[in-house]
């Protein structure tokens, strides 16, 4: 089964996480597979933003959902992975050339360095006039040198937006997703991925705690074969024996990752009323009804005339924007 495990190194101002995607990661692929499996490349990608989003999903305090997002101009358009509060996640890809094995970041979705990443926290509860928080980075460093891997990007961003040594170890295949997450404590204050303000003293701090950097460089060792073959128990112990690791018990009936699409029959009319009725009746009388799919889990949702009718009758004039997307 998929699982999330967290933990301190008692003592010294360094936390981290564990996740392996198993039985999640293989129903996201098989529900794709319906309508065409992805390439082996951005397989990986794909696994690779979902162990990450996991993971930091679990390093914030957020009643709400986390999307990550990578878009640029190649082959790979847009890649998204969501991962809800309680480690329900889905992922999805838009793939409009051929991508080969084993190609870098750049190759696939960064071909003329144009590329974003972007993470959204979007509030379960969104206040009246309340807009979603969101960062987007290029796929370049600082001196604008593409960056060929997610877990350098992600690397990049945690620092831009919290100010926080980061150090992500990521590998996927077509069976399991997996990532460890090691980072620098916060001295003060709260970590402004939620959007509050970074202490200057946080980003002074950057690469001068020898504890991070010992343990950062200890994650690193991680190989990607050991990431994906290897549990949870073993990796750590293999990384950090000699390290005061302190590790979370799970409280009981705590809810473990597993995929889960957000999708329904009255999102999808919301998304239809957002339309207009003029672009419905024209679908309508074009193929006698309205056929909507989703992306993430490949539900199938049919309208004929009759529903078209009932949505319109029914739903108010101007629906939240969150709404009129699946």
């Amino acid at each position: 089964m998929s699982e999330l495990h967290k933990f301190l190194f008692e003592g010294l101002p360094v936390r981290g996480m564990l996740v392996r995607l198993t039985d999640s990661w293989q129903e996201v692929l098989r529900r794709h597979a319906e309508s065409g499996a992805y390439p082996s490349a951005v397989t990986g990608l794909l696994g690779e933003m979902s162990a990450a989003a996991v993971l930091m999903q679990g390093n914030i305090k957020f009643n709400g959902s986390l999307v990550l997002q990578i878009m640029g101009d190649g082959p790979l358009k847009l890649a998204v992975a969501e991962v809800q509060p309680n480690f329900g996640f889905r992922a999805t890809a838009t793939v409009t050339g051929e991508v080969a094995d084993g190609v870098p970041l750049s190759q696939m979705v960064n071909v003329n360095n144009q590329g974003r990443c972007a993470i959204t926290l979007d509030p379960q509860d969104r206040l009246p006039g309340q807009q979603p928080y969101q960062g987007v980075v290029p796929l370049y460093g600082d001196r604008r040198e593409m960056l060929e891997s997610l877990h350098e990007v992600l690397e990049h961003y945690m620092l831009q937006s919290e100010q926080l040594d980061t150090r992500l170890v990521l590998a996927a295949n077509d069976q399991i997703a997996a990532g460890l997450l090691i980072q620098r404590l916060p001295s003060t204050g709260e970590a402004n991925l939620s959007g509050t303000a970074a202490a200057q003293a946080r980003e002074d701090a950057i690469g001068q705690s020898e504890d991070y950097n010992r343990i950062a460089m200890l994650a690193a060792s991680l190989q990607r074969e050991e990431l994906l073959t290897l549990d949870a128990d073993t990796i750590l112990h293999r990384l950090f024996w000699q390290e005061p690791l302190q590790r979370f018990v799970p409280a009981e009936g705590l809810v473990r990752p597993r995929f889960s699409c957000t999708c329904s029959r009255e999102r999808v009319g919301r998304m239809l009323h957002g339309l207009g009725v003029a672009e419905v009746e024209s679908i309508l009388s074009e193929r006698g009804e309205v056929e909507v799919g989703c992306e993430f889990c490949g539900a199938k949702y049919r309208f004929d005339p009759v529903d078209a009718a009932q949505i319109f009758l029914s739903q108010p004039q101007q629906p939240p924007a969150s709404d009129r997307l699946q």
